[in-house]
């Protein structure tokens, strides 16, 4: 019985000192090893502009103290992704994506990710997906031009079609990867109740886009779209939150429209194949840090995911914060595991609509 009391003693010692080993290895978010990626080089991609220049700002301490290289390409490509997968050469070793990218390609462009090697500990509950943590938060809103409008300016989406009471040119995202939230807006405009949004009637929203005619051009880039702002080349801009602020900044003469703001969350990724996997965890696993994400919503206005994170922000950035209570309470959730499901359908119907504009 001593024996045995003893072998018991010994392995409960042994499991702990293991488990405290095990603790001791688990990463935390926003820190890295000194010099433990020295001599290796990784690529990051993001969409460009102010939002990339952020990211790869809050991502020096990261550069400087694990050694590696970091190199900055872009913007995010669906067909560009997977190219690299199929031709086993990849090039991108962490890529951010929009918001449905992730789940519709996890497991065929992009790696199911081993949580163990990423702190996801201080993220919002139901962001971190199967093949994706979320970069940060921000909105895509609807902008219009004060000198436009006056006293009567469009007070929701459904003023974005209103030509009789809202005249005016209107600018929304024209590039090859569908916005499947200005699906459900356009139907929610054409008077489809919330209830009965689905099975949703991908042809009917577009053709409520179509309806506006040549009222409506396209953006196909963040930089496009602020540019637009800037020079005052249309009336309504529908905008990611960081771009109208830089424009607002610019002095662009914009005002938001909050009610129903789309909720947004760019993801990062690790594509299918890359080199070196654990230095990519790495770098994500730095870039949801808490410094690293004060830094990104300093230089870019998109809200940290970081629960701590405390942002040092001038008056006009703290407008343009999405993660406030009030902002919370206005911001439109898109159904992400219907268009999960039917990402096919709206795909190709929404690339014969940017084709035929």
């Amino acid at each position: 019985m001593k024996r045995t009391a003893k072998v018991a003693l010994q392995a409960g010692l042994l499991m702990t000192i293991g488990l405290a080993a095990q603790a001791q290895d688990a990463p935390v978010a926003g820190e890295v090893a000194e010099g433990s990626l020295a001599g290796k080089t990784l690529t990051f991609v993001s969409y460009g502009g102010i939002y990339q220049d952020g990211q790869i700002a809050s991502l020096q301490d990261f550069v400087t103290k694990s050694g590696v290289t970091l190199l900055s390409d872009g913007p995010t490509e669906v067909a560009k992704i997977q190219a690299q997968v199929e031709s086993g050469d990849v090039q991108w070793d962490v890529v951010d994506t929009g918001t449905l990218t992730p789940y519709v390609y996890c497991g065929t462009l992009f790696q199911k990710l081993d949580l163990t090697k990423i702190d996801t500990s201080n993220i919002p509950e139901g962001q971190v997906g199967e093949c994706s943590v979320p970069a940060m938060n921000y909105g895509t809103v609807l902008m219009y031009k004060k000198s436009t409008y006056g006293d009567n300016p469009p007070k929701g989406w459904a003023d974005f079609f209103d030509t009789e009471n809202f005249p005016g040119t209107r600018a929304m995202p024209g590039d090859s990867e569908p916005d499947t939230t200005l699906v459900e807006i356009a139907l929610l405009a054409d008077g489809v109740p919330k209830d009965q949004l689905f099975p949703a009637d991908v042809d009917r929203a577009l053709n409520k886009f179509r309806g506006l005619g040549e009222d409506l051009i396209f953006w196909k880039t963040g930089a496009e779209s602020q540019q637009m702002m800037e020079s005052g080349e249309a009336d309504m801009v529908i905008a990611w939150s960081g771009r109208a602020m830089a424009a607002q900044k610019n002095g662009a003469e914009y005002e938001p429209v909050w009610q129903d703001w789309i909720v947004v969350m760019d993801q990062l990724t690790i594509p299918v194949g890359v080199k070196d996997p654990d230095a990519s965890y790495a770098l994500i696993n730095a870039a949801i840090g808490k410094r690293a994400q004060e830094i990104m919503t300093e230089q870019t206005s998109y809200s940290p995911i970081h629960k701590d994170a405390q942002p040092q922000v001038d008056e006009l950035l703290q407008k343009w914060l999405t993660n406030t209570p009030e902002k919370v309470a206005m911001g439109y959730q898109q159904n992400i595991p219907y268009w999960i499901e039917n990402y096919d359908e709206v795909e190709t119907k929404w690339g014969e609509f940017i084709a035929g504009n």
